[in-house]
């Protein structure tokens, strides 16, 4: 197919593309509590071509782009056909000229991840084995799930010369835990590993069954109030993003961030933990070949990089350093038991917790929170928390005990002050 592709660009005249091959191998189980209800393997591969066309307007260098998707079961004439359309279709986009990245040819790389160790049959049993490793309760249980292990080969090439491709692992799936009493409730968990994180699962499992038996007894909202709150898991991530958004090159660019390299972003006068946050490199290459490498984000609430592909980053006249899906945050400089004291409310899970990374904004409604006076804990849920980064990153508070998750590396819990929640 891909010989077919290139075929088809170069009869058609289409001197400029990026072409993404990515085989995909996977072993998929389905259960229903614990029993086996269905079992899936799956080999397939998928082309994503796009397709790039120069002109001038008003006598300006534009470069117009369009994206085709390309299956295995085309035949020539529909592979032809689907480019032609796409090359049109570029005519239309009025983008002001950007280059590619050039390269050439390089070794596949695998990557090294104790998934690679096994079989994908034999990880899969692994993970299964801790997914139920905890599950041994009557009234809180996991009552569905899904398992996937996954083997990705990622091809990409371009008119520029780069031709790169490399290998990626990963476990993922999710999981529905159901307490029966005093009320019957479910809470939807998912995970995402990319080396054999058996033990972590289970874990993850286990601290799923707990907090779903606390919101079976959770049936008052907070009162309404400013709390000191204590967000964890993914909501810290959610929060942190907010910086990793504003220092793109694609919000920089057209001026919906006012970002720059070397600004206090976290703000001059920081009582709280300094922000230091890297972003990470999980893949070789980016999805227009480019090499990934570690940078640095944030230094001490100072910024150090705009980030962002290469249409943008010319536009600004910096370096691309291609997209980036993951970020390492530094450790904070209070363990768990030091950020729990005295009063607080501890939000385990919200119906769907947000920040708006224009303005800073974040909240969600909360389906679960443990309120702290002294040695008392209340399980409360309804009820919902507002605040904005910008009025509290000056004094938050990030934990030393850190955790390892899909798109984030760092703290497990933050700490922020005054945020106003209502409820009652």
């Amino acid at each position: 197919m891909k010989e077919q592709i290139l075929q088809a660009l170069k009869i058609n005249q289409i001197e400029t593309y990026l072409i993404n091959e990515a085989e995909v191998e996977s072993v998929e189980l389905f259960f229903v509590k614990k029993e086996l209800d269905m079992s899936r393997m799956k080999k397939v591969t998928h082309y994503v071509v796009n397709v790039f066309r120069d002109f001038e307007k008003d006598g300006t260098k534009m470069r117009g782009s369009a994206t085709a998707k390309i299956y295995p079961s085309m035949s020539y004439e529909e592979v032809d056909d689907t480019l032609k359309d796409a090359y049109y279709a570029a005519s239309f986009v009025n983008n002001l000229y950007y280059p590619l990245p050039k390269g050439e040819k390089e070794d596949r790389i695998c990557t090294q991840t104790s998934l690679a160790s096994y079989s994908l049959e034999e990880c899969i049993r692994k993970l299964t084995d801790a997914l139920f490793k905890y599950d041994t309760q009557e009234e809180t249980f996991i009552n569905s799930s899904e398992v996937f292990v996954e083997k990705r080969t990622i091809h990409i090439l371009n008119s520029e010369g780069i031709d790169v491709s490399y290998e990626k692992y990963c476990a993922k799936g999710e999981f529905v835990v159901q307490c029966r009493v005093p009320q019957d409730v479910e809470t939807y968990h998912d995970f995402y590993y990319e080396n054999l994180e058996c033990e972590a699962l289970a874990l993850k499992v286990k601290g799923a069954l707990e907090t779903t038996a606390l919101r079976a007894q959770a049936k008052d909202n907070p009162r309404t109030g400013k709390y000191k709150v204590i967000l964890s898991d993914i909501h810290i991530a959610t929060l942190l993003d907010y910086y990793t958004f504003k220092s793109a090159s694609s919000m920089v660019y057209p001026k919906y961030s006012n970002f720059k390299v070397e600004d206090c972003v976290q703000g001059e006068d920081v009582k709280g933990d300094k922000l230091n946050i890297i972003l990470k490199a999980t893949d070789p290459y980016s999805g227009e070949g480019i090499k990934m490498v570690d940078r640095v984000l944030l230094q001490d609430g100072v910024l150090k990089t705009i980030h962002g592909a290469c249409k943008f980053a010319h536009y600004l006249g910096i370096e691309p350093t291609g997209s980036y899906g993951t970020v390492k945050v530094a450790e904070g400089t209070h363990t768990l038991e030091e950020m729990k004291q005295g009063t607080y409310l501890e939000v385990l899970s919200f119906s769907d917790f947000q920040i708006d990374p224009f303005t800073g904004d974040f909240g969600g409604e909360m389906r679960l929170a443990l309120y702290h006076e002294g040695d008392k804990v209340t399980p409360l849920t309804g009820g919902s928390i507002s605040g904005n980064i910008q009025e509290v990153q000056h004094n938050l508070m990030l934990s030393k005990e850190c955790q390892v998750r899909k798109g984030y590396e760092g703290p497990v819990s933050i700490c922020l002050e005054d945020i106003m929640v209502a409820g009652e």
